[in-house]
């Protein structure tokens, strides 16, 4: 059994085509051996079924906590300045992502009130402004980086609003995550080091400010949100707000620019879509499934032994998920490998399963559908300005985004 890279799941050939890659994932077999990533002297594997996928997403026997299983004591005592950057980014992180209950559950409960489908919804009027506005404002131009005018601004500005941020911040949030994304897993760890530990100090400063002059916002709400009589603690607070900033944003972007890749590369679907808005739920649902924004899950580790198709995953050993091979399984979803708007039965992984399930799914739902109809509905005549080879991905394990889209119309 051929051991996957994590080299593999970074080129840009994969990026390119996740679609054949994992493809090709599936027919090596449905649990592979993958090399241990970020510096972990443990084994690794990784799911390529639809089946397994969800079996891991909600075994509680596959945990997030990595301060329990997966870091050694001496590992998070390391203060090396040549440790994987990826280490201490997760001995730092406390959040619902990364804890397994009850300190999930208390977590969720408190940043979930924000997420209702009643509280999204109401977002609707505002999101609409700002999509418009973006495009007033490149409309006479003829031409746009997709990305950098349209993609980003959006969900960074949604989530500014809602945690209470200047937005005027909203391009240094950028170039941290994308910094962080980008080297944590390459050859210069210490600038993902610095972009992490200055963006720390960013949420550390607002949170300060917060306490003394709280508003109306879902920040000033967590700082003071209680459950149970249990309070944030100062690490789940920075934590909590980091994740909701990075994944507020990085996620959405990815969903709009892959998206509308994936249309004007398939004509006859973004004119089917243009013609008929009420596809629209059903568009970003295939959307989601077919062009692939987070391509892998977050590692787990196995709590004990557990035996999967005739292989041990050993206690301590990580897993990943491949969501991309769980989205094209032929025994899940009728012809996988073709991108169809009008597809009914869609139960996708693109947000997870099980109860770390994605919080902001809704909200990324509604801008991507505010976003993609409002793009259709203005600009009649867009098109690619380039070469589809000639476009770039980022470099991440977890993430599929486009670095920029340059469309005219």
């Amino acid at each position: 059994m051929k051991q996957i890279s994590f080299a593999d799941l970074l080129s840009q050939e994969t990026k390119h085509d996740p679609v054949a890659f994992a493809a090709h994932l599936r027919e090596q077999g449905p649990l592979l051996p993958l090399t241990a990533p970020f510096g972990f002297g443990t084994g690794a594997w990784m799911t390529t079924t639809y089946e397994d996928a969800v079996a891991v997403l909600k075994d509680p026997r596959f945990a997030k906590d990595t301060l329990k299983f997966g870091l050694t004591e001496q590992e998070q005592a390391s203060t090396d300045e040549k440790e994987d950057i990826f280490k201490r980014f997760l001995a730092f992180r406390r959040d619902m992502l990364t804890v397994d209950p009850p300190d999930h559950t208390r977590l969720r409960g408190l940043v979930s009130r924000a997420f209702t489908p009643r509280m999204i919804e109401q977002l609707r009027p505002r999101i609409q402004q700002i999509a418009d506005e973006l495009l007033e404002a490149v409309q006479g131009s003829g031409r746009m980086d997709l990305i950098a005018d349209f993609a980003f601004p959006l969900p960074i500005t949604v989530i500014s609003e809602m945690l209470g941020i200047p937005v005027e911040d909203r391009l240094q949030f950028r170039t941290w995550s994308q910094t962080i994304i980008a080297n944590s897993v390459g050859s210069q760890p210490q600038e993902a080091l610095a972009a992490l530990e200055a963006f720390v100090q960013y949420i550390k400063n607002f949170l300060v400010a917060k306490c003394a002059r709280p508003a109306d916002d879902l920040t000033s709400a967590l700082v003071e949100a209680e459950e149970g009589g249990d309070r944030l603690h100062e690490n789940e607070l920075i934590s909590t707000i980091f994740l909701l900033i990075v994944a507020g944003h990085e996620t959405t972007v990815n969903l709009i620019g892959n998206g509308m890749l994936a249309l004007l590369l398939h004509p006859e679907q973004m004119e089917l879509l243009r013609q008929d808005s009420s596809l629209l739920p059903s568009a970003i649902e295939e959307l989601l499934r077919y062009t692939a924004p987070v391509t892998l899950s977050t590692p787990r580790w196995a709590s004990e032994d557990i035996v999967m198709h005739s292989q041990v995953i050993g206690k301590g050993e990580m897993v990943f998920v491949s969501l991309v091979a769980a989205d094209i399984d032929q025994h899940q979803f009728t012809d996988p490998q073709v991108l169809d708007i009008t597809r009914r039965e869609n139960q996708h992984l693109a947000f997870g399963k099980g109860i770390h399930y994605c919080l902001g799914a809704p909200l990324a739902r509604l801008e991507g559908q505010i976003a993609i109809n409002t793009l259709l509905q203005r600009l009649p005549n867009l098109r690619l300005a380039c070469e589809p080879e000639q476009l770039m991905w980022n470099p991440s394990p977890i993430l599929r985004g486009l670095t920029s889209l340059p469309v005219e119309f």
